[in-house]
């Protein structure tokens, strides 16, 4: 189920926490949008398989997140969360997620 959340808090709690919040918001999206579209995409496993690519998985799963977003009703911007995780903005990448959930919160 999609929920939504402050995106200014989530963006406090990752700097206040040097990041650990960012781990837990990524897994929670990514869980989220993995059960609104029946997929089965563990959030955990897929901060396994970035740590052991060396990041190369995240910029994948940055991508495909652009398609599990607009598969659900959003807008793919898969390209400009690839762009930004790459550029080292992967916070912006989440709140742009996250903006998109609360969109699809609202929408119900």
């Amino acid at each position: 189920m999609l929920k939504k959340r402050s995106i200014v808090s989530c963006i406090i709690l990752s700097l206040v926490t040097c990041g650990l919040y960012s781990i837990f918001w990524w897994i929670n999206i990514n869980n989220e949008f993995a059960e609104k579209n029946n997929e089965n995409i563990n959030g955990g496993m897929t901060i396994f398989l970035t740590i052991m690519t060396c990041g190369i998985y995240g910029l994948i799963w940055n991508y495909k997140m652009g398609d599990n977003i607009a598969q659900s009703g959003g807008k793919n911007e898969g390209p400009l969360y690839l762009i930004l995780f790459l550029l080292g903005f992967g916070i912006v990448s989440l709140a742009l997620m996250q903006c998109q959930e609360n969109d699809l919160c609202n929408i119900k």
